[in-house]
């Protein structure tokens, strides 16, 4: 898809049976209503299970559903056929059978066993550059700072290179900072501020994110 109307023209003549089969991202999951759809296939679902973040599970769980929802929506019934390396993880067991409330149980425990939300609150400190070392560096000295501060309602993993570690040639590294209060994340959170202001940092590029989206 280069262009609106190339969008426009290919769901249209997928709607209207000109075309048979439709391949596409997570995109095409998403809101789409073909009556004529009777099979849905999901090439390497588990590839969202290997990232770096504790939404994994869920979002893959999540997108399943959707495009399961895409097939059988007409008189017809449907069927989805999904590959996996690990078909015997949860999340695709769960998904298949569509058991919403035992996949939520299942996650809670996880997450509440290794102090991720919602059973902690999460900030996330993303140090850039285009000189590696400099990134590197910065992120091991908050990284220090803050474990000066450190206190029982905190816990720091990192720093360490981000997952996507440079993007346009801008070097990413990254600290998570885990705490059972909001109000102690918070009052964390303005001493690395007051240290960064205070070292008048140059180049380097210092983001903190409260409740980040992504951690990549």
């Amino acid at each position: 898809m280069r262009h609106i109307r190339d969008y426009e023209r290919v769901l249209g003549g997928f709607r209207k049976g000109e075309i048979d089969v439709l391949v596409g991202t997570q995109m095409i999951a998403k809101g789409h209503d073909f009556p004529r759809v009777t099979l849905v296939g999901v090439i390497g679902a588990d590839a969202p299970l290997a990232l770096p973040d504790f939404r994994a599970a869920e979002r893959t769980f999540q997108l399943l559903t959707q495009v399961a929802g895409r097939s059988g929506r007409g008189d017809q019934p449907g069927e989805v056929v999904i590959q996996s390396y690990f078909p015997d993880h949860y999340t695709f067991q769960l998904a298949v059978k569509q058991r919403f409330e035992d996949f939520y149980g299942q996650e809670s425990r996880y997450r509440r066993a290794m102090f991720y939300p919602p059973f902690a609150s999460l900030a996330g400190i993303m140090v850039t550059d285009r000189d590696p070392a400099r990134a590197a560096g910065l992120a091991r000295q908050i990284a220090e700072f803050l474990d000066s501060q450190r206190s029982n309602a905190i816990r720091i993993l990192g720093p360490a290179p981000a997952p996507l570690e440079r993007i346009k040639r801008v070097h990413r590294h990254q600290l998570l900072i885990k705490s059972s209060s909001r109000s102690t994340l918070h009052g964390i959170l303005d001493r690395p501020q007051a240290y960064i202001e205070e070292k008048k940092i140059g180049a380097t590029r210092v983001i903190i994110d409260v409740d980040p989206v992504s951690l990549l």
